[in-house]
């Protein structure tokens, strides 16, 4: 059980380091304004989708889980609805910077 407890700790620890890192990186094209305001709708876009499929009363843990599954929905959803061409390149960016956004509303949050 303590090395299940272990387990889960770290995988959520390295998902948090990812959507942090995703966030530094998203911040760091802010002096580069069109392509920033791009990332910013790519990121909204997933924001909305993952509110849809986590809804608004979740974990870390649960969020960890969906984070395993989310390549494959928010390519769906970019090649759909993306506003403008070239946005694969910066899904990786884009996916890790909305969870690091939306792990502030889980119910076992810590800073």
């Amino acid at each position: 059980m303590a090395g299940t407890v272990l387990l889960a700790m770290s995988q959520t620890e390295v998902a948090r380091q990812e959507w942090e890192e995703g966030s530094r990186r998203l911040e760091g094209f802010r002096d580069d304004g069109r392509r920033y305001r791009q990332l910013l709708e790519l990121l909204d876009l997933v924001v909305d989708e993952l509110r849809k499929r986590i809804g608004q009363t979740y974990t870390l843990g649960q969020l960890v889980a969906a984070y395993g599954e989310s390549e494959r929905w928010a390519r769906e959803l970019l090649e759909e609805r993306a506003p403008f061409p070239g946005w694969p390149r910066d899904l990786t960016v884009v996916l890790a910077a909305a969870f690091d956004a939306y792990q502030r509303g889980a119910i076992d949050y810590e800073p």
